[in-house]
């Protein structure tokens, strides 16, 4: 797999993170996600302001087909969600800072968390992933207005989805290693 997201209009997005194999999974399956390193920027900067974050690819009607970003817990998988992959951003932001402890907010309750605050899962509808399930899910961020109830919508940028083709021995692999659904995990 490339370090580099390609773009339609030309050049290319670095890549910040990859999703963590699944148990098991030999050292060359290719990842389900990837987040590029202007989407990681904006992760880190709304897990320092709200907690730990997740996301569910939106499958259209109000919101597009936009990644929505919740706090984490605040959207709820249903049983068919699938787990498209389990993002790691690292403790240490691009600035070398320790973001391993976000800031609280007395303000607001904090719900049990599923993930640290650097580890991000990503999710999608059943129905959706039967048809992105050829293609790998590259998150990145650009100059914009986020969506409906986005975390990010007051930041000036947005969340958006651009896909990779995985290649038939790519496919073949992780045909081997089906993701996790909502009904797979306890919380």
């Amino acid at each position: 797999m490339d370090d580099v997201c390609g773009l339609p209009s030309g050049g290319s997005v670095p890549i910040a993170a990859r999703a963590l194999p699944p148990e098991g999974a030999p050292p060359g399956l290719p990842p389900r996600v990837v987040v590029t390193e202007p989407a990681a920027e904006l992760i880190r900067e709304l897990v320092g302001r709200h907690g730990p974050v997740m996301f569910h690819q939106s499958g259209g009607c109000c919101d597009g087909s936009a990644p929505m970003c919740y706090p984490d817990g605040e959207f709820r998988v249903g049983q068919r969600d699938v787990l498209v992959g389990e993002l790691d951003l690292g403790a240490d932001g691009p600035s070398g800072t320790d973001r391993s402890e976000p800031p609280g907010d007395d303000d607001e309750a904090r719900t049990p968390s599923s993930s640290s605050s650097t580890r991000v899962r990503v999710w999608i509808s059943g129905t959706q992933f039967e048809t992105w399930k050829h293609t790998q899910l590259v998150l990145d961020a650009i100059p914009g207005r986020g969506s409906g109830f986005s975390l990010e919508n007051p930041t000036g940028r947005r969340f958006l989805s651009r896909a990779r083709m995985f290649d038939a021995a790519e496919q073949e692999a992780l045909a081997a290693f089906p993701p996790r659904t909502g009904a797979d995990l306890e919380d």
